[in-house]
């Protein structure tokens, strides 16, 4: 099994982390990808730079994150391209309340008619369009969202044969949301986690007045994301575990691709050295 480099790793995270912290977004962001399968019930549906996964049991679909607004349309072929109606999707989950992961949320909640189910301390944000938290790059907002359903640490979302457990994993926002689900890998039983975002990218860690907690809650995020386990991690920047290559992979007929057991491990420990050391530069 071919594993991702710790400097792939490390490339990724200066990626993502510098992105999320422009107002213009990359063109990377919004370039199409034809939708795949990853795991026996989970494809992908984003685009080359943006993750959104369509998880499907019994003919029903959830869907996980928006993206940006104008990829709503892009998604929406996609889910149509792997034969499923948007009707089908019935549940949208989001990651957290940043205009990369949501914007597109209120499109297609109106195309599918699905129910929105987001973690309560994001759901002010979400529902004004507005994040929240100082950051050094202003405020981004995007198109609001009626949460039709407030989720809680530890809820457990059914659908047919799915069972999503949210996990608040706060820090990036304060409902950044980790999803985690066991599912099948061509028949093998796997523990797949959507891991939301631990990157500092460009919040403010000291003098946060819009998020007094947040270096407290980075590093209670740091213990429970450390503490999970995972045999396949999907993130929703698809180039921080190199979601395309393993797609790659599996296409030449790697059936292990997207197997990596302790691959979450090393994005914490990635992470946090990255956070400590930059909320050590800002106390100076």
């Amino acid at each position: 099994m071919r594993k991702i480099s710790v400097s792939a790793l490390a490339l990724a995270f200066s990626i993502s982390a510098s992105a999320c912290a422009i107002a213009a977004p990359p063109a990377i962001w919004s370039q199409p990808a034809k939708p795949f399968r990853i795991t026996d019930n989970i494809y992908y549906v984003g685009t080359r730079g943006l993750a959104s996964y369509l998880l499907v049991s019994e003919g029903q679909a959830i869907l996980l994150d928006g993206t940006l607004a104008e990829n709503a349309g892009l998604i929406e072929d996609n889910i149509k391209a792997l034969g499923f109606n948007l009707e089908d999707v019935k549940i949208i989950l989001n990651s957290h309340a940043h205009y990369d992961h949501a914007a597109g949320t209120a499109q297609l909640k109106r195309d599918t008619g699905a129910t929105f189910m987001a973690m309560e301390q994001d759901r002010s944000a979400l529902e004004s369009g507005t994040p929240e938290g100082d950051t050094n790059y202003g405020i981004i907002r995007f198109p609001a969202v009626k949460v039709d359903k407030v989720l809680h640490d530890g809820d457990v979302i059914a659908l047919g044969d799915l069972h999503m457990t949210a996990t608040l994993t706060p820090g990036h926002t304060k409902g950044c949301t980790t999803w985690s689900l066991k599912d099948t890998d061509k028949g093998t039983e796997r523990q797949v986690i959507f891991p939301c975002s631990i990157s500092v990218a460009g919040n403010a860690l000291v003098s946060n007045k819009g998020y007094p907690d947040i270096v407290k809650d980075f590093r209670i995020s740091f213990e429970r994301l450390g503490a999970m386990e995972a045999d396949i991690v999907l993130p929703s920047h698809p180039q921080v575990t190199g979601v395309f290559e393993r797609k790659t992979r599996l296409d030449a007929g790697d059936k292990a691709a997207f197997v990596e057991p302790g691959l979450l491990q090393k994005i914490v420990e990635r992470s946090q050295a990255a956070f400590e050391k930059e909320l050590k530069a800002k106390q100076k």
